[in-house]
């Protein structure tokens, strides 16, 4: 089975879905990712990009993923410099490659606008058309980000859960990686953080948005 997962920013698919990338990995599914932006300067150093991409190699590789494919968009500026039309043109290239059954994407409701616009665009790649390769869509939480996002209406509320306990030490292996990402704890971004989360859920928690059986 090929799974493709779509992440607005590196880390984010660890943060999400990291332990259960790793038991698809070990049950024999082809995983692919796709990285939606990247920093830039000079909001960013020369040093940090590098750093960056240096940090999703080495993720990607702990994980076990195929192939990871960048879009390199800007940051926190898929509104203004992107816009929502060439962003599904985009995200819908990669898909039509990797043809995959199950696609993991980031909630519609997060406080980050990158991962609102990128999770938009999912969806209108994934509408259930006659003949749709992909079956199953499912939204991740991402911490702070899922959890700061705006009340009431735009919850997280999971109806998928995964038992992540043979690979929730893969999972903070691969997050380790992104040493510019984290945060001491308490922050909810940090490794004692995602633990907890695990913790709390009793596994990885996803949203089901759409599924096509037959």
């Amino acid at each position: 089975m090929k799974i493709l997962v779509i992440a607005p920013h590196p880390d984010d698919e660890v943060l999400g879905c990291g332990g259960t990338i790793k038991k698809h990995i070990q049950a024999g599914d082809q995983v692919y990712l796709c990285e939606v932006t990247k920093s830039y300067t000079p909001d960013w150093t020369e040093e940090f990009l590098v750093v960056e991409m240096k940090e999703l190699e080495e993720a990607s590789k702990s994980l076990g993923i195929k192939e990871v494919f960048r879009l390199d968009l800007p940051a926190v500026k898929l509104d203004i410099m992107v816009g929502q039309k060439k962003l599904n043109d985009l995200l819908l290239e990669v898909t039509n490659k990797v043809k995959p059954e199950v696609l993991y994407i980031p909630f519609y409701g997060d406080i980050n606008q990158d991962h609102r616009w990128v999770s938009e665009a999912c969806l209108v790649v994934a509408r259930p058309k006659p003949g749709s390769y992909i079956k199953k869509v499912l939204a991740y939480e991402v911490l702070s980000e899922t959890e700061w996002g705006p009340p009431a209406t735009q919850n997280f509320v999971p109806n998928v859960y995964i038992d992540i306990s043979s690979t929730i030490q893969d999972k903070l292996k691969a997050m380790s990686c992104y040493e510019s990402q984290l945060f001491p704890y308490p922050h909810p971004r940090s490794l004692e953080g995602i633990e907890i989360l695990a913790k709390k859920r009793g596994m990885e928690s996803f949203m089901l948005l759409r599924e096509i059986t037959n």
